[in-house]
Parts: structure tokens; sequence; C-alpha cells
């Protein structure tokens, strides 16, 4: 127990903490999610509103975070900042909700992401290529792959936050070098062009039509939609770019190994919501340079990139997008492994979850926290209902996103003494607005989604006994 050490080293810089933002952000869901935006509002314009509505709350709440970062500047981020403004209830239902569904099921959809990708070069580890049938699950070489890519960055993140950081580091920008790449090419080197083509659909939101079961039908008839039709469209169509754009806030749960954390978290917030806002909406321009409507609502599997990369580089695109994809999904889930097991970590040391978790090893990390975290994403690798998730964790996100936001305007009032080296942009109007969006999206998507939303909501009320099950064992 001596070699235990008793607090983090503060050894990411500027560069390193936006680093982990953008990379945490970047996962694969830019390479797939614009089908189904498309299937939903069907036009140009709609598609590229979507990624600009999303991009707009995303920086918002970014910025918003910025002043809640400066005035506790310390590991556990969203939890410690629902904690201070409303009780330990609020924080612990969020880190309830983060180690049971959202950070957990992100880390296992992004390993299996990195799977299916990689079968493009190695087809023995595909999802075809079953290993066990153990009745009640089919375990897959893709599954043992993303689950062996879990326990690779859980074991590097427990050395140290050295070594997270330098494969953080180098795999983001080796991403973001290769997303402008692929987004100037395609402008350049594709030989047909659909822009014109695609921009005659301009606003006029349509919506391909549904079998009994909710699933569009690729040969169904397109419809108009327009007032609160058109608005559950978009919340059903945010739900990709949302998970998307999600996961900006783990360089919050890391403020304690982070250098001057009052300035430098802000920034890098802003920084990289910025840098990968700019990417995705580049990105869709790109598809609608390169590719038909129809082809962007329905390439082979969900997969638009590669669709897109072989219409620039022929036959030899699927090779490309499966090594960015790879690239992209390895560093995105190093950022979410090395950043989730503080929140653990925070709430151990608040008596709110398992003891051990609360402890760093003689590298100055939670590797406790670290590995349990690893097993539940794991599990959730091995159950194959990940997908399923998707709709669940932006529900859930984006309640506790505006439930935080709220949090400024609590704190504004219940602590105005404390130090505020950074405020809130635009406060209140900007918070404000983000807050209605918010709120908006999860009416919506429980109209629109209302078992995969319902679920979401179980699983953060499931967490209220659990709360005063840890209460009575701490005393």
């Amino acid at each position: 127990m001596a070699e235990e050490q008793t607090a983090f080293k503060r050894s990411l810089g500027l560069l390193d903490a936006t680093m982990v933002v953008a990379g945490s952000m970047i996962g694969s869901g830019i390479f797939i999610v614009s089908s189904d935006i498309t299937r939903n509002v069907g036009s140009a314009g709609w598609l590229i509103a979507v990624w600009l509505i999303t991009g707009f709350m995303t920086i918002s709440a970014a910025v918003s975070y910025g002043e809640l970062s400066g005035m506790y500047p310390k590991a556990g981020g969203q939890y410690v900042y629902l904690k201070e403004a409303f009780n330990p209830l609020a924080g612990f239902l969020y880190g309830w909700s983060f180690f049971a569904v959202i950070q957990t099921a992100t880390i296992a959809a992004v390993g299996v992401a990195f799977s299916r990708y990689t079968a493009y070069l190695i087809p023995g580890v595909g999802e075809k290529n079953i290993l066990f049938d153990l009745g009640f699950v089919q375990i897959s070489a893709a599954k043992i792959l993303a689950i062996a890519l879990i326990c690779f960055l859980t074991y590097t993140n427990s050395r140290g936050v050295q070594g997270g950081k330098i494969i953080q580091t180098t795999f983001t920008t080796v991403k973001l070098i290769s997303l402008f790449g692929l987004i100037t090419l395609g402008f350049l080197l594709v030989k047909q062009s659909f822009w014109h083509e695609n921009w005659q659909t301009g606003f006029h939101a349509t919506q391909l039509e549904k079998d009994t079961a909710g699933n569009f039908i690729k040969e169904g008839n397109w419809h108009s939609i327009s007032g609160t039709a058109l608005m559950g469209a978009i919340a059903a169509a945010m739900v990709g770019s949302i998970f998307s754009s999600d996961s900006w806030n783990n360089v919050t749960f890391i403020a304690g190994e982070i250098k001057d954390p009052k300035r430098n978290i802000g920034l890098s917030l802003f920084m990289g919501t910025l840098i990968v806002t700019i990417i995705y909406i580049s990105a869709n321009l790109m598809y609608l340079y390169v590719l038909p409507l129809k082809d962007i609502a329905f390439p082979e599997g969900d997969r638009v990139a590669v669709a897109a990369s072989n219409a620039i580089f022929g036959p030899a695109g699927s090779i490309v997008i499966a090594v960015m994809i790879m690239i992209s999904t390895f560093g995105c889930n190093n950022g979410l492994i090395l950043a989730g097991a503080r929140v653990y970590y925070t709430m151990a040391k608040d008596g709110l979850f398992f003891k051990p978790a609360g402890t760093l090893n003689k590298n100055a990390v939670p590797q406790w926290a670290l590995w349990a975290q690893a097993v539940v994403a794991s599990l959730l690798c091995l159950s194959g209902g990940y997908n399923d998730l998707l709709d669940m964790i932006a529900f859930v996100v984006v309640l506790f996103y505006a439930l935080t936001i709220i949090g400024i305007f609590v704190l504004r009032k219940k602590r105005p003494d404390i130090e505020r080296p950074y405020k809130a942009f635009a406060y209140p109007v900007l918070p404000a607005i983000y807050i209605v969006l918010a709120i908006t999206f999860c009416i919506f998507l429980i109209i629109m989604k209302p078992k995969f939303a319902g679920i979401g909501l179980g699983i953060v009320l499931a967490g209220i006994p659990l709360y005063f099950l840890a209460r009575s064992g701490r005393k």
C-alpha cells in the first residue's frame, strides 16, 4: 500500500486537453450516421441543418461548461458540478447512469466499430466468424477483438497518464489530418458531382415511408413533412449527430491531471468542439458533393463514408475508410477509457461507489476504477445490444447536459462568492437557448422513440434506491 499515490499528477497541457476533447468526440459516427439523418429529413438543406443545430448545441454547452470547470477544477467534472449545484443525489444519478450506460456503452459501441472495420482488412475477425455459441448469446471474433482493444487500452492507461496522453495526441492528430484530407480530396478528385442535383431539394423536408415496425422501407415513397412531424423527425435524426458529437465533456473528468485547469479546460472545450463541428459539417458537404441523396440515405450497411470514398478513390476507397475508422475508434476509445474512470474515483471518495475505486496506484491513476469500467463495457460488447442503446444514450446524455447548464443559473445565486476565472459566454441567453433546445429534443425523442428513451429514463431513476443504499452502507 506504500506504493499508492494520494493525488493526481498535473501533466496534461492545453494541446493534450484539446486532443482529449476532439479525440473523444470523433469515433465512427461521422462515417455512418448521416444515412439515418437523411432518411429522417430527406433533403440536403435539412441534413446540414441537423449537423448545424447539433454543432451549435455542442459548442454552446462546451463554452458554458467553461464556467463550471473554472469553479471546480478537480477530477469528476460533471458529477461534481451537479452535486455542487443541486445535491449529492443529482450527482450520483449522473455517475450511476455514466457507469451503467453512458460511458460504458459508448466504449462498447466504439470498440465493435473498430472490429467491424478491421474485418475489411482481416476478414477472420468479422462478426460472421462465430467462435462460441452459448445459446443465449453468440460470441464472434469481432466481439473478442473489441474486448481485447478495451483491455489493451485499459492496461495502457493503468500504467500512468503519460502513455494515454501519447496515444491520444498521436491518434487524434492523425485522424484530424486524415479527415481534412478526405474532405479536400472529395471536392478535388471526384469525377462526377451531385452538388447541384442534391441542393435542388433545398429545405423541402421529406421522410421515407416506414413499415408497421417503424423501419424505413428502402423502396418506399417519400412524403413531405412540416410542423410537429418535422420537429419529431429532426429529433430522431439528431440521435446520430448527438452521439457523434458527444463525449466532449470527458476533459472535465480529468481536471485533476491538467496544468492550469481554470484556464486550459475552458479553452480546450471551445477549441476541441469547434474543430470537430467544422469537420463534421464539411464532411457532410463533401458527401452531398460526391454522392446522390439516395446513396447517402441507403449506402451498404449505412457506411456512407465508404460509399463516398469509393466514389473518390475507386475500389481502394473501402480500405482507405477502414484504416481511417480503425485509427479514429482506437483514439476515441483511449480518450473515453482514460477519462471515465476519474468519475468513479471521485464518487468513491464521496462514499457513493465501490471503495477500491477511490484509490490511486503507484502510477497515480485509478486502476481499480479503470478495470471495473472495462468489465462493464466488455459485457455490453458481448450482449450485442449496444446499437439499440444509442437512442437511450442520446436521451440520458442530453437530459444531464441540460440539468448541468441549469446548474450554472443555480450556482450564480447559490455561490456568488466562488471565483469564476471564465464565465459562461453570452450568459444568460446562450445557456438558456441550449436548455430549451435540449428539453425540446428530449420531449420529441420520447414521442418518436418511447421505448429506448423510456428505458434510458428508467436506468436513471433506478439509481435512486442505489443512492440510498450507498448512503446507508457509508453510515
